[in-house]
């Protein structure tokens, strides 16, 4: 697993097995993905969203603890995804870094809690599946205008955005900082820790 630019964010990047077939490949490997963050993904839950092109879902996030980590691949079509640095007191406060996740490469990112997450959908029926931390839970849920300008998120032009009506009512990035809806690093970080140590052999 390949590092991003943002701190808590990773991009596995899978070998393929291609034949007369088709292909074979590990999209998700424990040992690694222990070896790289320091603890397993505690498996809550598992979605799948199918899009059409320009769809475009986030920037979604929640309370942490125990926030909500995301290990995120797209089986059809591509996607280009968002990691969005949200927390407050982060070196890379406001930082968002992009992935295309595709049916050719095979690519996963994980995003670990306290960061936000979105993705726009290139292709028509972009079917993108997700291993979640924590299950669902509305009273901790909230979102971020995708497409405020303070964010600047480098979506690409050419190709109108489609939100939901709850994803377009979303508070903008400055707005949520204010009413204090953004976790912070150093929550997210000692979260982190917390979830190392349980996960320590010793």
């Amino acid at each position: 697993m390949r590092p991003l630019s943002i701190e808590g964010a990773w991009v596995h990047e899978p070998k393929i097995f291609p034949d007369e077939r088709g292909s074979f490949l590990e999209w998700f490997r424990g040992g690694d993905f222990r070896e790289t963050t320091g603890h397993g993904l505690n498996l809550a839950q598992a979605n799948c969203s199918v899009s059409r092109r320009g769809t475009l879902r986030g920037i979604h996030y929640a309370d942490v603890p125990p926030g909500q980590a995301k290990y995120v691949t797209c089986v059809r079509g591509a996607v280009l995804d968002a990691v969005v640095d949200i927390r407050t007191g982060s070196p890379t406060f406001g930082h968002s870094e992009l992935v295309r996740l595709d049916d050719g490469t095979r690519h996963a990112v994980y995003l670990s809690e306290g960061l936000g997450h979105g993705f726009l959908a290139l292709t028509d029926d972009a079917v993108v599946v997700y291993l979640c931390s924590e299950g669902y839970a509305p009273e901790r849920e909230h979102g971020i205008d995708p497409l405020d300008p303070d964010l600047a998120v480098d979506w690409p032009a050419g190709i109108a955005p489609v939100l939901s009506p709850k994803d377009a009512a979303a508070p903008s990035f400055a707005d949520a900082e204010r009413r204090g809806l953004l976790p912070s690093f150093e929550a997210s970080a000692a979260y982190r820790r917390r979830l190392r140590t349980a996960h320590d052999p010793d």
